[in-house]
């Protein structure tokens, strides 16, 4: 099943001061959504695997479409994550179909990898809601500087029957991080915690 794409969005941000003080290099962090069809708006289905293809799909899509945007090679990607947000006449598993199964491959088959899972967040919400798109480490979860988040809002989505799914990448972790624990050049990413 293809997706039925109503738009899609994009969002980059670069952090160069914080607290008064520089940030070097520049903390970068990029999104992209989609404004899809739910094809089980208003119905209970068993079987959801129709939103499970559509994951892949979206993996691809809006990895690729991050890239793009930010001009940055996929060895250059540090963090990290995906979320969805279904209008009111669907579920909340909706959300996890379309970001649980087979979203996590294609999106690392375009950053060549990634050991740690991605992590994800889900709501139900309605047009202008805020989604909240986690970041962390793609190779090192225990990489602390590196967990963020990155908020999105597009003010005529997700309606009744769409649901609104993003995912976020960053080169780096957060601006002037300093609560200590692993650092992104010491992880070995071997085990997708360290």
């Amino acid at each position: 099943m293809t997706a039925r794409v109503r738009k899609i969005l994009t969002f980059m941000e670069t952090v160069q001061r914080e607290a008064g003080r520089p940030v070097s290099p520049p903390a970068v962090r990029i999104c992209c959504a989609a404004v899809i069809a739910n094809p089980y708006a208003g119905t209970y289905v068993e079987d959801l695997s129709e939103l499970m293809d559509i994951g892949a799909q979206m993996g691809d899509l809006l990895a690729r479409r991050c890239l793009d945007l930010s001009g940055l090679r996929p060895e250059e990607i540090q963090s990290f994550g995906k979320a969805a947000m279904v209008g009111e006449a669907g579920e909340i598993e909706h959300a996890a179909a379309l970001l649980h199964p087979r979203l996590g491959a294609p999106l690392r088959d375009v950053l060549g990898g990634g050991k740690a899972l991605v992590p994800s967040s889900k709501k139900m919400g309605g047009p202008g809601d805020t989604l909240d798109v986690p970041l962390g480490h793609k190779d090192a979860a225990y990489v602390r500087s590196h967990f963020d988040g990155m908020p999105i809002r597009v003010n005529d989505a997700p309606r009744a029957g769409e649901i609104l799914v993003a995912i976020a990448l960053a080169p780096t972790g957060r601006p002037l991080p300093r609560v200590g624990g692993l650092k992104h050049e010491d992880a070995t990413g071997a085990d997708g915690l360290r």
